[in-house]
């Protein structure tokens, strides 16, 4: 049976239960503190994804989180953070004017990304650094980050 942690499926239909409260979480398995209780009388019985449930607390819960990881993660060079800056600017307008061009241009960037990551895996595999290090570099999860470890170990 298909299951989601999402939150608008606990709202008691399809055999599901109903969720009592919201808390904010991440991939990367962090869960959030605080509880937002569901006011069911307000809600009645519309599906969640429907309903107007406040969403204030579990996003910025989830928002300090998203702080907290970008500020341990590796920093990029300036010069090259404006590069890609301007990268993604370029084609969002190439996209409006020649889709085809951005969507070449896409795959030529998919196939350096694709590239690179193998051999910055790999130079990071070789100098022995820990999926741990890596996750917490890049901000993401253990198990992405062993995943282009090992990937770079089989390129």
């Amino acid at each position: 049976m298909p299951s989601t942690a999402h939150w608008s499926a606990y709202d008691g239909r399809h055999r599901r239960p109903r969720a009592e409260a919201l808390r904010a979480s991440c991939a990367c398995g962090w869960r959030g503190a605080a509880e937002y209780p569901l006011d069911w009388d307000a809600i009645g019985d519309e599906p969640l994804y429907e309903a107007d449930v406040d969403l204030t607390g579990p996003l910025a819960d989830w928002n300090a989180h998203l702080s907290l990881v970008r500020d341990k993660a590796a920093p990029l060079p300036e010069p090259l953070a404006a590069l890609l800056v301007e990268i993604a600017e370029q084609l969002t307008a190439t996209t409006a004017d020649a889709p085809m061009a951005a969507l070449r241009a896409a795959g030529v960037l998919e196939r350096i990304a694709a590239r690179i990551t193998r051999e910055a895996a790999g130079a990071l595999s070789d100098d022995g650094v820990s999926a741990e290090a890596v996750a917490t570099g890049l901000g993401t999860t253990r198990s992405k980050a062993l995943m282009l470890l090992l990937t770079a170990q089989d390129g």
